[in-house]
């Protein structure tokens, strides 16, 4: 063996600083074989710097041994972590304690085979012959690996063409040491990484030591044992130097939303080099010893702000295809590069989401799975509970903003709609004039984009919903670190996205409950201070059957107008000569009959498209825009508490009121057969002016079958629709279909709505067709899924005859009978939002055998059976009392 290759082998032994005989040493590693030993020959200033680096490399080894240990679960070794002796120590004194066993030559161990540590091996023969030297084959064969190592050595960045090289080089010579050293290199530092992958010329090494203001073969004499904190210093200031000097240099200018990374380029690597197990390695552990001093970088030195390439780091990290394979979430690695990530302001997550925007729906679902993977491990592997509550867990509060920034990747790179949204800017004026508005999301104000935004995203915002999360996720806690300490506590309703619509409802309803109370406390103090007697804590509502709407609306328009904050009481609704007390039934059956009512066609309030079953607001309705208003009051009121209501609006409507206007897109929804001939318009190939003989004059037919004429432009029955105009024919037909005309109605409509969910966090939690599932419920009647979350009460059991007979003939019934059944069951013919699995039904037992017909108590879903004595009569009692049930009374 050459000196300098023995000097530059992983395993050779440290020259002895004393001129005496160094003591035998223990060489034989815990797993691997003697070490060998030759005695140090003449030393020349080349085998010096040789000498030097591996020096250097033993000492890291000690280090890492010291941190990280060998993998080995049995290991002996008094000081090596894996050892169940070792007593465990921080970076600074593992550095110290490091240099101290390479001066005593202590032992060293040989890394476990499930560590995959990288380490690097003594180059073998590469059997070239340079016979034009004039020396023999073995002086040419060292020069040769001489050069390989000096080469190796050199590399401080990596590109396509330098990482085929030594892939080449390592492939020929059956040995992949060098890449996994330039490769633990490189990816373990931040200032090699973001130079590496450029589009533009990286700096070379002269660059790099003029730019550093040392020499590095200097460098190379400073022992790794200096502290964490210098490192890190260190790091930071090459990097800055390395951002000034790229001014002038030859880098090209980037736009406000590039990166400097050639993402092909890397993908191309990453395809080559991570089907070589020992190379992928490389990649795990140079992201471990990354990833801490990435965080420090961004936590304390702000290095972003300074070196705007920083970004490049990430990009080439989460190029890695196998960031959610099992390696990298055991070992943290994963965890601890989100927790770095998570770091970047929101300026630079905003770069990130709009780079990651244009990669396709293929790389958005796969670092979507990524970080999905980290929460889902992360939950699983641990039993968070309320005394361990997983907002607590820095992996998954990491993994979930990370997601964030993919979410965001999603929306950008999808179908949007910017024209017009008015719930950033009501979100915003409301943030300032009340503290309890939601505050709108940094990195939504940054990219001016939000999911009302997003007609059509890349993935389906359900994939980016984590059902492990949402299980062990406590929304009573959750809520009060979302309004009470936000600043200070992770709560996961800043990142709605990841949760479902079940959990979002629990969160709303603790936010409606909390104003409730705060309206009574209110109401309560107002009444002491002006010196009346009574108050009412509720907002009681006083009916008449025969006369529901004019009862309601009247009472509802005369609290709206004297004093609109007593709409946000709890409401408390009484039937005029019923006994029924209102502890949620008696409201449920009160919106359902008013929607009934206000949706009848002989009103005239709004239109029915027999094709589509759906409402539509009447342009041409003879009732004023108070009646609207209240009929956004009740609907308001149905969200607030928590009532399920029958309607049936296109989804236009709950994008509407949330500030968007609706669109061409939008009659595809609310009007299918306009959309289609306005699309066949618009794709028609003769001549549209010629052919259809169509003008910017459109007619429409009311209730009562009077024709009305509107011209969308000026004169616009003498401007004929042409190939080049038909679009905006389209545009403003649909404007006018969906907006204009019904412009005063709807205006009222939301106003009335808003006066009760103003101060709701509705908006910022639920996307449209999420309200629609909040106001609607689930369409979806699964009674077997009912049948396996239902109680029993009263001497009932599963196992219980009446109760095997319930269930068949239950499951027996058509669909209306079903919806009948919910109805007297529960108040409502509707699944509450997540299906008729999250309603909590109990069966009781109401005495034995009788004639007397099934009851309910609606407010909490308690169907009351007598023991009936065969399955036949149980049939027709059930269907007797579902059929004619109407009104309340005592039991």
């Amino acid at each position: 063996m050459n000196p300098d290759e023995k000097e530059d082998c992983e395993c050779a032994v440290p020259p002895q600083t004393s001129t005496a005989p160094a003591p035998q040493a223990d060489t034989t590693p815990a797993c691997g074989h003697p070490m060998e030993y030759e005695e140090p020959r003449v030393e020349n200033p080349a085998a010096n710097q040789t000498k030097r680096a591996a020096a250097k490399h033993l000492i890291e080894r000690y280090y890492r041994q010291l941190t990280k240990g060998c993998g080995n679960g049995s290991c002996s070794n008094s000081w090596c972590a894996s050892s169940t002796d070792f007593c465990h120590m921080g970076n600074n004194t593992a550095a110290a304690k490091a240099l101290e066993l390479y001066k005593t030559n202590a032992k060293l161990c040989d890394a476990h085979p499930s560590m995959k540590a990288i380490t690097s091996t003594c180059l073998k023969s590469s059997g070239q012959n340079n016979s034009a030297s004039g020396m023999g084959q073995e002086m040419n064969h060292g020069k040769d690996v001489c050069s390989i190592k000096t080469d190796v050595k050199e590399v401080t960045y990596l590109t396509e063409e330098k990482v085929y090289e030594l892939l080449d080089m390592c492939r020929e010579n059956e040995d992949y040491a060098p890449l996994i050293r330039v490769i633990g290199r490189v990816f373990s530092s931040a200032e090699s990484l973001v130079q590496s992958f450029r589009r533009s010329k990286p700096h070379t090494k002269a660059q790099l030591q003029s730019l550093q203001g040392k020499d590095v073969d200097e460098g190379e004499k400073e022992a790794p044992a200096c502290s964490a904190m210098a490192k890190e210093a260190s790091s930071t200031s090459a990097l800055l130097q390395l951002s000034e000097s790229s001014v002038g240099d030859g880098v090209q200018t980037l736009g406000p939303d590039e990166v400097s990374v050639d993402i092909e380029a890397v993908r191309r690597v990453y395809g080559r080099v991570l089907s070589n197990e020992k190379v992928e390695a490389a990649f795990l552990n140079a992201l471990v010893f990354l990833s801490p001093n990435v965080e420090y970088d961004l936590a304390y030195h702000k290095v972003y702000w300074r070196v705007p390439d920083y970004l490049n780091l990430f990009v080439i990290v989460m190029e890695n295809s196998n960031l959610h394979s099992p390696e990298y979430l055991e070992s943290g690695a994963l965890q601890q590069f989100c927790k770095a990530m998570s770091r970047l302001p929101p300026a630079a997550l905003a770069k990130l989401a709009r780079v990651w925007s244009r990669h396709g729906a293929a790389r958005i679902r796969s670092m979507t799975e990524t970080f999905q993977h980290l929460i889902t491990w992360k939950v699983i592997s641990n039993d968070f509970s309320k005394h361990q509550l997983v907002n607590h867990d820095d992996g998954v509060v990491a993994a979930t903003k990370c997601l964030k920034v993919v979410y965001y990747a999603n929306m950008l790179g999808g179908e949007l709609d910017r024209g017009h949204n008015e719930m950033t800017l009501q979100l915003l004026g409301e943030e300032r004039r009340n503290k309890r508005v939601t505050s709108i999301d940094p990195l939504e104000a940054e990219l001016g984009v939000s999911a009302i935004d997003c007609r059509h995203p890349l993935v389906p915002f359900e994939e980016f919903v984590n059902e492990p999360l949402n299980d062990v996720l406590d929304m009573r806690e959750d809520y009060t670190f979302f309004r009470v300490e936000k600043a200070h506590k992770f709560s996961f309703m800043t990142c709605p996205f990841i949760l479902s619509a079940v959990t979002k409802n629990q969160g709303l309803y603790f936010d409606n409950r909390i104003s409730m109370h705060s309206e009574r406390r209110a109401s309560a103090y107002n009444s002491i201070v002006q010196g009346h007697q009574h108050f009412d804590p509720y907002l009681r509502l006083k009916i008449r059957r025969d006369h529901i709407i004019n009862d309601a609306l009247v009472t509802l328009e005369r609290i709206a107008t004297r004093k609109p904050a007593a709409l946000k009481k709890q409401l408390y609704v009484e039937f005029a000569g019923e006994q029924g007390i209102d502890e949620g039934g008696v409201s449920k059956e009160f919106f359902q009959l008013v929607v009934e009512e206000i949706f009848n066609p002989d009103i005239g309030m709004f239109t029915h498209d027999e094709s589509t079953k759906m409402f539509w607001f009447n342009p041409w309705s003879f009732e004023n825009e108070g009646q609207f208003t209240l009929i956004g009051i009740v609907l308001g009121l149905a969200i607030y508490n928590s009532c399920i209501l029958d309607v049936h609006f296109p989804m236009v409507v709950y994008r509407k009121l949330m500030g968007k206007k609706g669109t061409f897109s939008d009659l595809a929804n609310s009007s299918p057969v306009l959309y289609q001939s306005l699309k066949e318009m618009l794709e028609y190939k003769g001549s549209v002016e010629d052919d259809m003989m169509i003008t910017f004059q459109i007619t429409q037919k009311d209730l009562f079958g009077n024709v009305h004429t509107h011209d969308l432009k000026d004169n616009g029955d003498k401007i004929p629709v042409t190939n080049e105009n038909r679009k905006e024919f389209v545009d403003q037909y649909a404007d006018y279909i969906l907006n204009k005309s019904v412009e005063k109605q709807f205006d009222a409509f939301r106003k009335g709505f808003h006066m009760v969910t103003n101060e709701s966090p509705l908006k910022y939690l639920f996307r449209p067709e999420e309200i629609e599932q909040l106001i609607c419920g689930s369409r979806n009647l699964d009674f077997h899924a009912l049948e396996e979350t239902t109680l029993y009460d009263g001497g009932y059991s599963r196992d219980s005859r009446v109760i095997r007979e319930f269930w068949e003939t239950l499951h027996s019934f058509d669909e209306e009978q079903k919806r009948l059944f919910l109805q007297f069951t529960t108040g409502t013919d509707r699944a509450p939002v997540g299906g008729l699995g999250k309603l909590k039904m109990t069966l009781a037992k109401n005495g034995p055998d009788a004639d007397r017909l099934p009851t309910s108590h609606t407010c909490y879903n308690v169907l009351l059976l007598p023991e009936y004595c065969s399955k036949e009569k149980l049939r027709e009692r059930l269907l007797k009392a579902i059929t004619y049930a109407k009104g309340f009374g005592m039991l």
